[in-house]
């Protein structure tokens, strides 16, 4: 069960880079690579272990000067969970 308490974070089996062939961030894994769209990719950067949700949140709405942030991004965080590209500390 995800909580606010949780930090995501990166998985370990997993590396984000810009990947300049591609003109877009891209999670790399030994089986192959992932191309990420630009709000996944704002998103992930900011898995780093160091903030809960409502804090990952927040600095998104404040980067993107926009509201109502937080269901799309819980949704994500869901997904990508589930896809193993995010853990929680």
């Amino acid at each position: 069960m995800n909580t606010d308490a949780d930090h995501p974070r990166l998985s370990a089996h997993f590396r984000m880079q810009w990947e300049e062939a591609q003109q877009a961030w891209v999670l790399l894994y030994p089986e192959g690579m992932v191309k990420l769209n630009a709000s996944a990719a704002e998103i992930l950067k900011r898995c780093d272990g160091s903030r809960d949700v409502p804090a990952l949140v927040a600095e998104l709405e404040r980067t993107f000067e926009a509201t109502g942030l937080e269901a799309e991004v819980r949704a994500f965080l869901d997904m990508a969970r589930q896809q193993r590209w995010v853990a929680d500390t």
